[in-house]
């Protein structure tokens, strides 16, 4: 029988997906199951996206300009505008969902063999967009201890190597819900410039910053004015995961040139999504205000019944809307899979996303769990009241 590539058999498995089977099962058996595993909002798509939608009067469904329909692009220049980032639609591809616009970005900047480094623990994806596209991933390590701030500029320094070739930052970020400072990224700035590196920033939850914090984009530090790609998505501000629209944003002429060359290759970004996506460009701010006060209101009551349970430690997360949870167990991929197959309490379960696939380096993370505050708070005291008793008798509580 023919052979799967070296690169199929070493593609990593997701840890926010890996343990679909296991839920499926549990809902088979009549267990609901509460998702705290996947970001996926419950929150409401906004109207004026959903009227674009229902409107829709295309006659033929076309394929589009392969960098976005111009109409798109020069308005999302605007509200790039409008949030203190100068450019304009010539700076702006639009992606079929963010997952494209990094592996374009790493396929246009990035030769095999190259490196990229990136703060760890890390949206888990990017291990397979390394995978895809032959680069490698190496990692700085933050920690649960300092609410996984941004590690020391000289830890970083130590691990450039002559293939270090870019710095990956989410920021806020998925998983921790850290959100960077200016200051973290000026001194990021600072090693960008030294050792000419290119600085991958996805932003996508920019939109989701709590307690008085701001966000400060890369696109807005100076003198590395041509270092910074900036990878976007429509999924977690609009909530429309499902809606697949994302971009690469950057001043760099020769990047973008190359980006489009495989943005022709693929053809275009979904058309319908643009439309959609154009349309969700005219959200009221109050609806932005509503969802940062129950996004605000999930977190406080989920952050402080964590911390309640005994040997669990949760730092309270500035943004995004994910949290890393330290649990006393004695791991967390058997502990997630053994509250789908094996626990029920009042005929329900909770999902969640163990964290060592949110890093790179080999035994971390073991026991953590990466929690995801998407769920309205009725669902939340549901999940946690079910997490709490699934710790007491757990077999491998520590």
């Amino acid at each position: 029988m023919p052979q799967i590539s070296e690169k199929g058999m070493a593609m990593p498995s997701s840890p926010i997906r890996k343990l679909v089977p296991f839920a499926d099962k549990a809902k088979e058996r009549g267990i609901k199951v509460y998702h705290l595993n996947i970001g996926q909002p419950d929150i409401q798509t906004p109207d004026v996206a959903l009227e674009a939608l229902k409107h829709c009067n295309e006659k033929v469904i076309e394929y589009t300009h392969s960098a976005g329909n111009l109409s798109y692009r020069k308005k999302l220049a605007k509200y790039y505008q409008n949030i203190g980032i100068n450019i304009d639609e010539t700076n702006i591809m639009i992606t079929t969902g963010g997952s494209e616009a990094i592996t374009i970005a790493f396929m246009s900047t990035l030769n095999p063999g190259d490196e990229v480094i990136i703060p760890e623990p890390f949206y888990a994806n990017y291990n397979a967009f390394a995978l895809m596209c032959g680069v490698k991933v190496k990692t700085v390590t933050s920690s649960i201890e300092t609410n996984f701030a941004l590690p020391a500029i000289q830890e970083i320094e130590k691990v450039i190597t002559p293939r270090t070739k870019g710095i990956v930052i989410v920021n806020p970020n998925n998983p921790t819900g850290y959100l960077y400072s200016k200051e973290e990224l000026e001194q990021l700035a600072t090693i960008v410039k030294k050792h000419d590196l290119y600085l991958y920033a996805d932003e996508v939850y920019r939109e989701f910053c709590y307690d008085g914090y701001k966000h400060f984009s890369t696109m807005q530090l100076q003198g590395i004015e041509q270092n910074v790609i900036l990878l976007d998505s429509v999924s977690k501000r609009y909530s429309e995961c499902g809606l697949r629209v994302g971009a690469l944003v950057t001043r760099n002429k020769e990047v973008m040139t190359a980006a489009l060359k495989f943005g022709m290759a693929r053809l275009c970004a979904p058309a319908i999504g643009q439309i959609v996506a154009e349309a969700s460009l005219d959200t009221p701010a109050e609806y932005f205000e509503s969802v940062y006060n129950e996004y605000i209101e999930r977190r406080d009551f989920m952050v402080e019944a964590l911390n309640k349970m005994p040997g669990v430690i949760c730092p309270k997360p500035k943004g995004a809307f994910y949290a890393v949870v330290k649990l006393p167990i004695d791991d967390a991929d058997k502990f997630a899979q053994w509250l789908l197959e094996d626990f029920e309490y009042n005929k329900q379960t909770v999902m969640v996303a163990p964290a060592s696939g949110f890093y790179s380096t080999p035994g971390l993370g073991k026991d953590e769990v990466r929690i995801a505050y998407v769920l309205k708070i009725e669902d939340l005291k549901g999940a946690m009241e079910t997490l709490a008793k699934a710790l007491e008798v757990y077999p491998g509580r520590k």
